[in-house]
């Protein structure tokens, strides 16, 4: 058993660290001075002219197991594993995305890593960064006040009131925003019309962020975004409106990806913040791109497990952006197989119940299920899967060693990381894995050809990722289906939004489910991010990010200091 070791908080332990400056870590990185636009003392914008190089390193992705409600620790093992392979002399860069606010003050926290594995400055990183978010939602408000104004003045475009789909959106968890009436008042005040908020980082605008090649392309996507449809089902688009070149230059600067650095000094590029559950989950193809220029080997992360984040990591970044994937870890913990044995339900905001933390290697057998799958998932697209054992203080040696024989019997490599308790070197073990995963041949295929129809890659998905034994259309799904395919946008990508609890649409369902079909009820059309998305199950049973605030928990000192932030 690994013996416990109180850590200080996340917070002072960030707090204690002496950061070097953001010019030395840019020169580590090898990025040129004119290409590094500095944000204070230790954040800076890169420019995009820094990805110019032909792009030299390897390409690693942390995915994961079925998550529990807390999360099994996949940006630790970036930033963890990032600093063990800069320890072994890899010149290795973190790339990762920004944390919505949202989250933040909810229940989850703040998303900086965790231990003596985090990227800093950790409040910087939290709260506002360089304003990228807030330049997005400036953004994504700035169409949809255009809408209503075209309505105002008599509705040109000949818009259906009923069929408007571009919301508003706000880096807050505000429940009671979440459908409203607007236009309500004087005549001047606009068309009376239900609509509501987003959070942020559910923005379409956001996700075509994240995928943006070049400010042409981002220009571009901008343009082909679908605001609504006309009584005859014809798209309009923010470039029908007039306004996607001025939402563009609001999202000049926030193109370019922010340069910080983790607790050991190495690079760590900060880009982006789409959730996994609903969007891609992936930071900016041009972080990566800018990473891949300069760097030996780049660790970047894919939102929740295999059947989500690394799915549409594969399936759509990394198509999008022409990367060619080296090697993915597998974040495994010992309490997550533990519930997906089916005898212990975790809900975010209680203690673990003290029977998860009593040794039984059996009850972590009974889970390995799920684990198997993802490492076939995986495989799959031809990449090299690498397990990683997140050990946690309550673990049990005997609890690793069950995992470590799957590993074996499956023939992939397999590493315990104490990277959250002693930093880069205690991921070395895991970093040597992924070094020789990294070298061994790669044969990247994706799940399904762009010409296939878009219910063929629906099925691909369900059937070859998440096992599924086929998919049932809502009505309405399967008429809007019909719809995208006789619009143009049939050769798109998918993502499919479902529960990040289960491989399955069901949250209840663990292990590796059976016998069950994914029921999709609803499909849209985020032509500007360039994918149609398809919500299959309930997502109202997914947890809510705000039944717990942060806020009354942070506090500052007499000279602005933040003295507490979960």
């Amino acid at each position: 058993m690994t013996r416990p070791t109180p850590l200080p908080s996340d917070l002072e332990i960030a707090s204690a660290a002496t950061l070097r400056p953001v010019a030395e870590v840019a020169s580590d990185l090898g990025v040129a001075p004119e290409h590094v636009e500095p944000y204070g003392r230790d954040v800076a914008k890169i420019d995009l002219a820094a990805a110019a190089n032909e792009p030299r390193g390897k390409y690693v992705v942390v995915s994961a197991i079925t998550p529990t409600p807390l999360g099994e620790g996949k940006t630790t093992t970036v930033v963890g594993l990032t600093q063990a392979l800069r320890r072994l002399g890899s010149n290795a860069v973190a790339t990762l995305r920004q944390p919505s606010m949202g989250p933040t003050f909810g229940i989850k926290g703040g998303a900086a890593g965790g231990g003596y594995s985090q990227v800093v400055p950790m409040e910087r990183l939290n709260l506002h960064l360089t304003g990228d978010f807030h330049a997005i939602t400036a953004a994504h408000n700035l169409l949809a006040a255009a809408v209503d104004n075209h309505l105002h003045f008599g509705n040109e475009l000949d818009l259906d009131l009923r069929n408007i789909t571009w919301r508003r959106v706000m880096d807050v968890n505000d429940r009671s925003l979440r459908n409203i009436v607007v236009g309500m008042g004087a005549r001047a005040d606009g068309l009376v019309r239900e609509t509501g908020f987003d959070i942020t980082a559910a923005s379409e605008v956001m996700v075509l962020m994240t995928l943006a090649t070049s400010y042409q392309d981002l220009r571009a996507r901008l343009g082909r975004i679908v605001v609504g449809y006309t009584g005859e089902g014809k798209p309009v688009s923010a470039e029908d409106l007039g306004v996607a070149g001025a939402m563009a230059v609001i999202l000049r600067d926030a193109l370019k990806p922010n340069l910080l650095q983790t607790l050991e000094g190495g690079p760590a590029l900060v880009h982006c913040g789409p959730f996994g559950n609903i969007a891609t989950g992936t930071s900016s193809v041009v972080a990566d791109q800018i990473a891949l220029s300069h760097a030996d080997l780049v660790v970047t992360e894919a939102g929740f497990g295999a059947d989500m984040g690394a799915e549409r990591f594969f399936n759509v970044k990394c198509r999008v952006g022409g990367l060619e994937p080296d090697a993915a870890v597998i974040v495994t913990t010992v309490r997550a197989l533990k519930v997906h044995s089916g005898r212990y339900d975790i809900k975010a905001g209680r203690p673990l119940p003290e029977s998860l933390l009593a040794e039984n290697p059996d009850e972590v057998r009974a889970g390995l299920d799920n684990l198997r799958a993802h490492i076939e998932i995986v495989r799959a697209f031809g990449v090299s899967p690498v397990v990683a054992i997140n050990a946690f203080p309550q673990d049990h040696d005997s609890e690793h060693e069950v995992i470590r024989e799957l590993a074996a019997e499956m023939g992939v490599r397999c590493a315990v990381t104490r990277h959250v308790a002693e930093g880069g070197a205690g991921a070395e073990d895991l970093a040597r894995e992924v070094l020789a995963a990294a070298e061994e041949p790669a044969a990247f295929i994706p799940t399904y050809a762009l010409e296939d129809s878009l219910t063929d890659k629906i099925e691909a998905i369900a059937t070859q990722v998440y096992g599924a034994d086929g998919v049932d259309y809502a009505p309405a799904a399967a008429r809007a289906l019909a719809t995208y395919e006789n619009a143009g946008f049939g050769e798109l990508p998918v993502v499919i939004a479902k529960t990040h609890l289960s491989i399955s649409s069901d949250p209840s369902l663990m292990g590796a489910p059976t016998g069950w079909r994914l029921p999709v009820r609803e499909v849209r059309a985020n032509v500007g991010a360039g994918y149609v998305y398809a919500i299959a199950g309930d997502m109202r049973t997914m947890p809510g990010l705000s039944r717990h605030p942060n806020a009354e928990r942070i506090e500052l000192s007499a000279d602005g200091t933040i003295t507490g932030l979960s």
